[in-house]
């Protein structure tokens, strides 16, 4: 009951004219990101964070946050009529959305996808409304060790849980910690890492540094790939929608399954993605029409577009309650977060109550905004695809140069952005994630803050961080994430094989 007077009270915050306007500007904004292949959500907030800066926090949040739910739109988009996927989680969308657009039924599918998705954001919403305060409330009890341990297990099952090789999210997240110690040292004073350079005493900024590896990376693995886009046209209608909402009740089932798997993976740093296409595999098996999965199956549309919409925002509850970010883009808010001085953990929810509730009072409107926009602007969207890239990304590079030059008003900032934009390129060429690298480069100092005042506290004895069973249960649970990519391949040796299964199934495409 606390938190529906809690929540009355944040939509008392946000429903000023100033926050509508920035509530429908986030959406197109987004939608338009989502649009446009590569850029997607994490790097459309990163660019357009230095826009926030004049604003009120909670106005800031409500429009990156709006920004988000826009992208998440809009992947679709691209996905159903151009068989390009906006954004990675849309990839599973295609496997039937582009097969319905070509049998003349563009209004369904983008219907369906756009629907699905305000269902899955919906009930993620509500589990953040009654999940996050006792989440915080628990918080409140941590000391250094317990957030270190907390630390330390976001770290480790980015190792475990992330997909792809874990050396390579160890070495992208070693470099996001070397690039966190650079500056001053908050205990000591000392100059760590400046090599005599003045301006890197402060450290390198964490917006200018996801402005590069974001932005100008995928504008040149874009610009080297060479996009051309043509696709079918759609135009919505009023009966197409009604038609279509009238189907949808069928598949409550998928849409619920879809809902949860896509906020467990929100939660859990595995992410939209994933999520997308584990709703899909299991829609494909558990459904009696899985043999027609990938020729146009309404039901191939409503599962990954519900999970990855529950994925995207249930990551917002650990960075919310815990100050940890469960997806790239939270890194991003949360970032934006520190440099309002905001302090994302248990103490928002009791000094920063008008902001916090706000926000999740965003979430609801805001997805109902982007649902309607999304129902009603679709030709518009699909046109801007007929613009010529060569056009555009010179206008995204502008954007990112302005938005890299205004955070300290320095030129060697946008040198340092082209730079990690080279790095952003080269990590998305050689397969190494860019997701531990921001993570690393936001918590790096702080897990290395809890880390010091805890061995303060023990008089450098380790074994602080198994003290009591909260922490020590917690530093396990990491331990055995951090070796989880070993523990599983043991596993599959000593596991007796299944043969005589499988010998008569056919391959699954």
């Amino acid at each position: 009951m606390d938190e529906l007077n809690a929540l009355f009270h944040g939509f008392s915050v946000i429903l000023t004219p100033m926050n509508i306007v920035l509530m429908f500007v986030g959406i197109i904004l987004g939608v338009l990101i989502g649009v446009l292949p590569g850029l997607g959500g994490a790097n459309g907030v990163a660019i357009l964070l230095p826009l926030t800066f004049t604003m009120s926090p909670t106005s800031a949040i409500i429009m990156l946050s709006c920004i988000y739910w826009g992208a998440l739109f809009g992947g679709a988009i691209t996905s159903i009529l151009f068989n390009i996927p906006g954004e990675p989680w849309s990839v599973a969308t295609t496997f039937d959305g582009y097969p319905m657009a070509q049998d003349g039924r563009a209004g369904a599918a983008l219907t369906t996808a756009f629907t699905s998705s305000f269902i899955g954001a919906f009930v993620a919403v509500l589990m953040i409304t009654f999940l996050a305060p006792l989440v915080a409330k628990f918080a409140l009890k941590f000391g250094p060790p317990e957030f270190f341990a907390v630390y330390l297990l976001t770290f480790c099952s980015f190792v475990g849980m992330g997909k792809g090789s874990p050396f390579k999210i160890l070495a992208s997240m070693a470099i996001g910690f070397a690039l966190a110690a650079v500056g001053m040292d908050t205990v000591t004073g000392q100059l760590r890492l400046t090599f005599g350079i003045p301006d890197l005493m402060r450290g390198f900024d964490f917006l200018i540094a996801v402005i590069g590896l974001f932005g100008i990376g995928e504008i040149l693995l874009s610009m080297e790939e060479g996009l051309a886009f043509s696709g079918k046209s759609a135009k919505i209608d009023p009966k197409v929608v009604l038609e279509t909402w009238k189907q949808l009740p069928k598949y409550w089932m998928t849409s619920l399954r879809s809902s949860l798997i896509g906020i467990w993976m929100g939660i859990t740093p595995g992410g939209a993605t994933p999520a997308s296409f584990m709703s899909y595999g299991l829609a494909k098996k558990m459904s009696k029409n899985g043999a027609k999965f990938g020729t146009g199956e309404i039901e191939g549309v409503i599962a990954p577009e519900t999970a990855a919409h529950a994925a995207g925002t249930s990551a917002l509850l650990p960075m919310l309650a815990l100050g940890i970010p469960g997806s790239p883009t939270a890194a991003v808010l949360l970032g934006g977060l520190l440099i309002w001085g905001l302090q994302p953990g248990p103490l928002l929810f009791v000094e920063q109550k008008d902001f916090v509730w706000g926000l999740i009072a965003s979430m609801y409107l805001g997805n109902l905004v982007g649902l309607i926009v999304v129902l009603t602007t679709v030709p518009l969207f699909a046109s801007i695809l007929r613009i010529p890239f060569s056009i555009i990304a010179p206008v995204i590079v502008v954007i990112c140069a302005i938005g890299a030059y205004t955070v300290h008003n320095a030129m060697l900032d946008i040198w340092f952005m082209m730079l990690f934009g080279v790095v952003g390129y080269l990590f998305k060429k050689l397969d190494y994630p860019l997701a531990p690298l921001v993570l690393a480069l936001v918590l790096g100092d702080k897990a290395e803050d809890s880390f010091r005042q805890a061995m303060l506290v023990s008089q450098g004895e380790v074994s602080i961080m198994w003290s009591n069973p909260l922490v020590g249960g917690i530093s396990t649970l990491a331990v055995i994430l951090l070796l989880w990519p070993l523990i599983s391949r043991i596993l599959a040796k000593i596991r007796p094989p299944k043969h005589a299964a499988f010998t008569t199934e056919q391959p699954v495409d």
